[in-house]
């Protein structure tokens, strides 16, 4: 069984802070977990997206400091992974199994480029809040329909483009979702192809 051994108890104890945030998003919310060398990161599904390209698809990306060097790439739930964050933190140790049951999700299946990014311009977190604050009027105004409808409003809510650029909206909305968005502190968009991602101190949201 593999083990992922964490920096300290602070940077497990982030992990920890991530995974809640994801669970409260969607109680049977899933996990990838990818350690490559000292780093792990750790992705999660804030909006789903549509057919065979996983167009709107909307991640969040939380990296965490290792003490020694892993090589892992699983997606496990992440109520197992808390359960497991638990147990280690009551042994007052900084390290966790990685849970051997693995579920199959379909953004999993999807990696973003790690280089060949490019700036493409930056936000306040004022903006990008007003934008969050837009879409869920919005979907508000609109009530409850069928579920083939409502879900078809969301994804054109949240893939209006933000000002200024042509980024899905919905990576606004992944960035409050996941207190990523701190006031003062600047978030910073960026272009690689057909993906975006949003970069602020808190860590970086992905959309396709």
């Amino acid at each position: 069984m593999s083990e992922l051994r964490f920096a300290d108890a602070e940077s497990l104890a982030d992990l920890r802070r991530f995974a809640l945030l994801a669970k409260e998003i969607d109680a049977d919310a899933a996990v990838r977990l990818a350690a490559s060398g000292g780093v792990l990161a750790a992705y999660v599904c804030v909006l789903p997206g549509r057919g065979l390209t996983g167009s709107g698809t909307v991640l969040g990306l939380r990296t965490v400091a290792l003490a020694e060097p892993a090589e892992v790439d699983a997606v496990v739930p992440v109520a197992a992974v808390l359960d497991r964050i638990a147990h280690a933190e009551r042994r007052g140790e900084a390290a966790i199994p990685v849970p051997p049951m693995s579920v199959f999700v379909p953004w999993a299946a999807m990696t973003p480029p790690r280089t060949g990014w490019e700036e493409v311009m930056t936000y306040t977190p004022e903006t990008l809040l007003a934008e969050v604050r837009a879409g869920v009027t919005t979907l508000g105004e609109a009530g409850t329909g069928l579920a083939a409808q409502v879900d078809a409003l969301r994804a054109r809510v949240w893939g209006e483009e933000l000002p200024g650029s042509r980024g899905p909206r919905g990576l606004a909305f992944a960035a409050y979702s996941l207190r990523f968005l701190a006031p003062g502190e600047p978030a910073t968009l960026y272009r690689c192809g057909t993906w975006w991602r949003l970069r602020t101190t808190g860590g970086h949201v992905l959309a396709r």
